[in-house]
């Protein structure tokens, strides 16, 4: 089944919590207020753009603070997206809000309103780096806004950032764990990303804030990604949404960005994995094939097959025959020569490694 999103931004006036890295309209490139009839109009281009047949629809009203919008907007846009919902042509209302705009009164309206997955922009759960960004939650916000949207039957979604202003590897691995001991259903990551028109612009200006290299971002991301993977936690995103104008040199100043961050990411999990096991199970051979199904071969080879070709390197004695497969899954490789063969999935060296 394919799962579809119609996201519709809605930004909080007057936020009195203008964080030092954030810029919405610059991040999703929409600069205009929505009214009801944005919504109404959003709503139907994008379903004419689907087939409900085998689909899961979902509205999705972003943009940090929805929960923190006037109340009556509120309403009005959940029950423009409720009535899609009743009528069958939408399975689900999402939204995302920050963690100390959440209360038993507003849980109350939007289980009626029939929503059904909260997002809490946490970003860290390390109080001082919550302070730098001047976010105006601290980390006990986040854990009991999280623990009543779970109580009222909500699924909990969790966003993280890494490479914030004050942060540090070690306060990255801490948010995770913290996120993973409140058990959300699904989390997200993003590297911080110096956008224009941000007190975070000033900063790195002076020489204040350095951003992460891109390499350094998907390290940190890489291990983040196993702690929630064995922990069953959905990563459902790694990396900002792509838009026209949302790229290095226009509204990114500097910092971490690649339009396909995720796919980095993976590969670079996935030629760790194959290295480990040849190191494990070959490392006397000379010849060795590596069999993948065809969605996991593009991800091994991804950003003009980076660091695939690293791991070549570092086995430069050996010769690689690369295969494809429709008998593995995604995430699985099968690694073989003349006197044997191993079968392995991602989940496998990740238990074994952590």
């Amino acid at each position: 089944m394919k799962h579809f999103i119609i996201p519709i931004f809605v930004p909080h006036k007057g936020c009195p919590h203008d964080c030092i890295f954030c810029n919405q309209k610059r991040i999703t490139g929409q600069y205009n207020d929505v009214e009801a009839e944005d919504v109404y109009k959003i709503i139907e281009e994008h379903l004419k753009t689907i087939d409900r047949n085998n689909s899961h629809i979902e509205i999705s009203f972003f943009g940090g603070s929805f929960t923190g919008i006037e109340i009556e907007k509120q309403k009005e846009f959940l029950s423009i997206a409720k009535e899609y919902v009743d009528k069958g042509l939408v399975d689900e209302i999402r939204l995302s809000t920050r963690p100390d705009y959440i209360d038993r009164e507003i849980l109350d309206y939007l289980k009626k309103y029939g929503v059904k997955n909260i997002e809490l922009g946490a970003q860290s759960m390390d109080d001082d780096v919550l302070m730098k960004q001047c976010r105006g939650h601290s980390s006990e916000d986040v854990v009991n806004a999280s623990k009543l949207i779970k109580e009222y039957g909500f699924k909990l979604g969790l966003q993280m950032m890494v490479g914030l202003y004050g942060d540090s590897f070690e306060k990255d691995i801490y948010t995770a764990k913290k996120f993973i001991e409140l058990k959300p259903d699904f989390v997200r990551i993003y590297p911080t990303l110096v956008v224009k028109d941000t007190y975070l612009e000033v900063l790195y200006k002076k020489g204040i804030y350095k951003p992460l290299e891109l390499m350094d971002a998907v390290y940190i991301c890489k291990e983040l990604y196993k702690l929630f993977y064995k922990n069953n936690i959905y990563i459902m995103k790694i990396g900002l949404q792509v838009s026209e104008d949302f790229t290095l040199g226009k509204n990114v100043v500097a910092g971490p960005f690649h339009p396909a961050f995720r796919e980095l990411v993976e590969s670079s999990l996935l030629n760790d994995m194959i290295l480990y096991y040849i190191n494990m199970y070959f490392k006397e051979s000379k010849s060795i094939d590596l069999i993948v199904n065809q969605k996991t071969l593009s991800k091994i080879y991804s950003d003009k097959k980076r660091f695939f070709n690293d791991i070549l390197q570092q086995i430069s004695d050996k010769k690689v025959k690369v295969h494809q497969s429709t008998d593995l899954d995604l995430f699985e490789i099968c690694l073989r020569n003349e006197e044997k063969c191993y079968k392995m999935s991602l989940f496998d060296y990740i238990n074994s490694i952590i």
